[in-house]
């Protein structure tokens, strides 16, 4: 194996969508005949504002010139609280690892990058949403459940 992690850029436009749209897929259990054309045009251009405004980072992880992981996070900006004086968040997103490649410590790797980006920015308060198979890694790097969040569907 020689596995490399990449910081993506505005060239990796493509492969960040197509591979969010398979995390969609694949976390919400949809089949492939589900029209994700709109989510798919608003991700891309999701990715060209957010990549060139520094309000996301995502890495992209290789076995040579095979794609077999990504992962991200966006940066938003929220009211100051007691507990976040600045009112900056960051929010963990797409993680994703080839299932030939998983249990190797490739989305460790990757989650503890973007959480490196993340303080370096200053920023102290990170949320993500977890999948049952996700859950294990994010507790083991000390993430915890939390009560108090409520959400309206719409």
């Amino acid at each position: 194996m020689n596995i490399t992690y990449k910081r993506a850029s505005l060239e990796d436009l493509a492969l960040l969508t197509e591979t969010r749209i398979q995390v969609l897929r694949a976390a919400n259990q949809l089949s492939d005949d589900v029209d994700m054309n709109k989510v798919e045009k608003e991700t891309c251009h999701y990715y060209q504002r957010a990549l060139l405004d520094g309000s996301h980072i995502a890495y992209l992880v290789f076995d040579g010139n095979r794609f077999i992981g990504a992962g991200g996070v966006s940066f938003f900006q929220v009211m100051p609280t007691y507990h976040n004086p600045s009112g900056r968040k960051a929010y963990i997103m797409n993680m994703y690892t080839n299932p030939a490649y998983r249990r190797r410590g490739i989305a460790m790797k990757t989650l503890d990058m973007l959480i490196k980006d993340t303080k370096d920015k200053g920023i102290t308060a990170i949320s993500l949403e977890a999948t049952d198979m996700g859950r294990p890694l994010y507790e083991k790097y000390g993430f915890i459940k939390m009560n108090n969040e409520m959400e309206l569907p719409m």
